[in-house]
C-alpha cells in the first residue's frame, strides 16, 4: 500500500443521482454516493497518470431526501461513425424522433465526506506525499481539472476541506449490490467487466470492501 493515511474532501450539491444497475429504464438512486462516483469526483479535482485513487469510505452528512423528475431523453448515443456517414451521404439526427420520457428518482440537498488513498503505480518512483500535498492545495484553493458532479453531469458538486467537525448520519441499512469497479480487458478493446459488492451503511458510513484496498 502507498496511501499511508487517507485524504479527505467534503463535497455537496443541490441534486445527486447514483443509479442502481438493476434499473434498466427508469433511474433509481442509491441513498449514498457509490465508490465509482466518489473516485470520479477525486479525479475531477486532481488526476495524474502516475497514481490511482483508492476510495476507503463515504460519509453521509445530511438526511437522505428523495425527489422525482420526468425528463425527455434521447435513446441513442452520439456516434462518430454516424456523423461521418451523414457527412458522406447526407442526412442528420432528428432528436424529436429519438426521444423518450424517463423517470428519475434522485437525491436532494446532499453532502458527503470522501476518504481515500493515493496509490502510486508500479514503476513510479515519486513520493506519494508529493501528490497528497498537491491534492490538499487544490482542494484548499477550490481548483479542479473538470467540474465534479454527483452521478449525473448536470448535477454539479462543490467541494472544500473538511473542518474536522463533520459527523456521519446515524443510519445503518443494507443497500444490496453496488458497483465497485470495472476491470478492463488487456487487449485494448475498451471492454470492461463490472465488479460488484454487497454494500451497506454502518452509522452513516459506506465502507469500501478490502478487496479494492490492496
Amino acid at each position: 500500500m502507498n496511501g499511508d493515511y487517507p485524504l479527505a474532501v467534503r463535497v455537496w450539491g443541490e441534486f445527486a443521482c447514483f443509479t442502481r444497475p438493476e434499473m434498466k429504464v427508469e433511474r433509481v438512486t442509491y441513498p449514498v454516493m457509490t465508490p465509482s462516483a466518489a473516485r470520479g469526483v477525486l479525479e475531477a479535482i486532481f488526476w495524474k497518470p502516475q497514481f490511482a485513487w483508492r476510495v476507503e469510505e463515504v460519509w453521509i452528512l445530511k438526511p437522505i431526501r428523495y425527489f422525482s423528475i420526468l425528463r425527455n431523453e434521447v435513446n441513442s448515443r452520439a456516434s462518430e461513425r454516424a456523423a461521418a456517414s451523414w457527412e458522406r451521404g447526407g442526412g442528420g439526427y432528428d432528436a424529436t424522433a429519438d426521444r423518450a420520457q424517463r423517470h428519475t428518482l434522485a437525491l436532494r440537498d446532499v453532502e458527503y465526506v470522501i476518504r481515500a488513498h493515493i496509490d502510486v503505480k508500479t514503476g513510479v518512483n515519486e513520493d506519494p506525499a508529493k501528490f497528497r500535498d498537491q491534492f490538499r492545495r487544490r482542494v484548499r484553493d477550490g481548483r479542479c481539472f473538470a467540474t465534479p458532479y454527483l452521478g449525473c453531469r448536470e448535477f454539479a458538486a462543490s467541494f472544500a476541506e473538511p473542518d474536522g467537525g463533520e459527523q456521519p448520519l446515524g443510519l445503518t441499512e443494507d443497500l444490496g449490490p453496488m458497483l465497485l469497479d470495472l476491470e478492463y480487458a488487456s487487449d485494448g478493446s475498451g471492454r470492461g467487466t463490472p465488479r460488484f459488492f454487497n454494500a451497506s451503511l454502518d452509522g452513516g458510513v459506506l465502507c469500501v470492501p478490502a478487496a479494492e484496498r490492496v
